[in-house]
């Protein structure tokens, strides 16, 4: 797989959690507590900030970024929808999946010795940090809603 390739790959999960998390603030604005849609908003605004990075970097690169998410997109649209018909706790353990397989595809990045050194230090520096912040307020989240 070509570094284009690769960060496209990652740019398309990036896509998928802005949908992912536009659905959960759709569905919960009316039901939600003031802190949980902050952390909403907060998640969904560094999604999208990740997906403006991850297209520099692949015009940087000379190549041309993905424009959807393809059917990783697909698949969370799906299960979002789901999630949102069965309610909070469903919805928050979706996202909560969505950010684990992020975390998981930007490790696996990182293992990648020809990946760019710019694209390794945006990984390491910016959305490995911020998929790990993610997952620990979902958690939290989800304690509460459980509780």
């Amino acid at each position: 797989m070509s570094h284009i390739q690769l960060i496209n790959s990652l740019l398309q999960n990036e896509l998928s959690a802005v949908a992912a998390y536009q659905q959960a603030l759709n569905k919960f604005r009316k039901q939600t507590a003031l802190g949980e849609m902050d952390f909403l908003m907060s998640s969904f605004e560094d999604h999208k900030a990740a997906v403006f990075s991850l297209q520099g970097k692949i015009k940087r690169l000379g190549g041309t970024a993905v424009q959807d998410s393809g059917a990783w997109g697909t698949w969370a649209k799906i299960t979002m929808a789901g999630a949102n018909l069965l309610g909070k706790q469903t919805a928050l353990k979706a996202l909560r999946e969505g950010e684990l397989t992020g975390f998981e595809e930007y490790e696996k990045a990182l293992q990648d010795h020809e990946l760019p050194a710019e694209a390794r230090s945006l990984i390491e520096t910016k959305l490995l940090p911020a998929q790990q912040r993610h997952m620990r307020t979902l958690d939290s989240l989800l304690d509460a809603v459980m509780a």
